[in-house]
């Protein structure tokens, strides 16, 4: 705690502002936008994580940097139980599993793929959608006006197939997004390579989208948010928490590291960490880790005019400051393990396919973990028997693209504000339990 005191001390007052103070619990970039919102409402924040804003050991520095504003089709469609064993067994498929793994997945993975159904999937993207669907503007709101803004490229977003019949097969996620209001155009032959001539011949066939975008750097975009924070009065303290204090059923507290940092309200924000405190706090989400890796390679001879879903290998191709990251694949394997091999050579593998003439001068390779809930939806309200408590986390694959909606919205709640889409799919009472079970 004494190092936890002197970064208080090194990173502004606070504003008083009505309502006391907001404990902010970890530091990613939906974290950081709840903060900023927050204090832009005139409230009192202290933000707290174990490691720095924008670290590169948190999901928010390592994700592939795309505001996919169209992701809103889950992995759990339609024909996934039937897929996945084939998936698991081809070493070019983008989906591992650490087998001694398998006994402790097992309760939350057979609830996942109960939600592999036409109805489930709309349902799911029908949620999603607010949270996503202006990702662009919700970023460049958020960073107005501050050094972060710079991170922030508007871009098309490219799904690049095979051939006709590749893109035929994925009909369905195609009419999930058309529903939800998505629109877009259709490349082929001479027209893709005019579009994107980056790409090889393998690659025949693409959909492109309007009103994207693209983080260049989102550990540094997440870290100049948290400075903006700062700046705006936010107090950052580095340290464990461990449980949130409470007095009469209402936050008053949470506890740092042995000690208990006073509140008046409290908003969990720690991704894949969240499940504990969430239950502590009445929430048993069922969360898991849906591990994520990225290859990032420096000084690439090409680099591909906006961000690039490769679909045979289900990995995103985004343009950023002085490399390419290349980021994507599931792998489950819970939060305790250390990277395999074996995703990162298929990225390697899928990268010459989809860009035979790209050369570079060095790699990185990084391994994290996306907040994955049983049904796919993330968890964004108040906690329902725990008066001051909130949450916001459990966003799969779109963290960061999610991140400013949901921060806006968890500032908006907390400041008893009503907002103007029907929050019941993201309410964490759907998961209630009692406090501590």
């Amino acid at each position: 705690m004494e190092r936890a005191r002197a970064l208080m001390a090194g990173c502004g007052g606070g504003r008083g502002g009505e309502g006391g103070t907001v404990a902010v619990i970890g530091a990613g970039v939906v974290g950081v936008a709840t903060a900023l919102h927050l204090l832009r409402a005139g409230r009192a924040v202290t933000l707290i994580d174990r490691a720095e804003p924008g670290a590169a050991t948190a999901a928010s520095y390592g994700n592939a940097g795309v505001l996919a504003a169209s992701a809103v089709v889950p992995v759990t469609v339609p024909g996934i139980l039937a897929k996945a064993p084939r998936m698991l067994l081809d070493r070019d498929q983008p989906l591992f599993l650490r087998w001694a793994y398998l006994p402790k997945l097992a309760p939350w993975l057979a609830r996942y793929l109960s939600h592999a159904s036409e109805a489930e999937t709309r349902r799911i993207a029908a949620a999603l959608t607010p949270i996503i669907g202006d990702s662009l503007a919700d970023h460049q709101a958020l960073s107005a006006g501050t050094p972060a803004a710079r991170f922030v490229v508007p871009a098309r977003y490219l799904y690049a197939y095979r051939d006709r019949a590749a893109f035929d097969g994925d009909a369905f996620g195609w009419s999930v997004r058309a529903a939800n209001g998505f629109a877009w155009e259709t490349l082929e032959g001479e027209a893709l390579r005019a579009a994107e001539p980056a790409l090889g011949p393998a690659m025949g066939f693409g959909v492109r989208l309007d009103g994207h975008g693209r983080i260049s750097d989102p550990g540094a975009y997440v870290a100049a948010l948290a400075r903006e924070a700062v700046r705006l009065g936010a107090r950052v303290l580095r340290g464990a928490v461990e449980d949130v204090a409470l007095q009469g059923g209402r936050v008053v507290g949470v506890r740092v590291d042995g000690e208990t940092i006073p509140c008046e309200a409290a908003a969990l924000t720690a991704g894949a960490w969240s499940g504990p405190l969430a239950r502590r706090l009445g929430v048993a989400a069922p969360l898991e880790s849906e591990r994520g890796y990225h290859l990032e390679l420096w000084g690439p001879s090409a680099m591909p005019r906006g961000p690039i879903m490769v679909s045979a290998g289900k990995f995103v191709a985004t343009p950023m400051e002085g490399r390419l990251r290349l980021a994507g694949v599931v792998e489950f394997g819970g939060l305790r393990a250390g990277p395999s091999r074996a995703p990162l050579e298929m990225l390697r593998r899928h990268v010459r396919r989809a860009f035979p003439a790209l050369r570079w001068e060095r790699e990185e390779e990084w391994m994290g973990h996306r907040p994955a809930p049983a049904d796919s939806i993330p968890l964004i309200g108040p906690a329902p028997a725990v008066r001051g408590a909130w949450l916001g986390f459990g966003h799969h694959h779109v963290g960061l693209t999610g991140g400013p909606r949901t921060g806006r919205l968890l500032a908006q709640m907390i400041a008893g504000e009503r907002s103007n889409i029907d929050l019941s799919p993201y309410a964490p009472a759907r998961f209630a339990a009692a406090r501590g079970a």
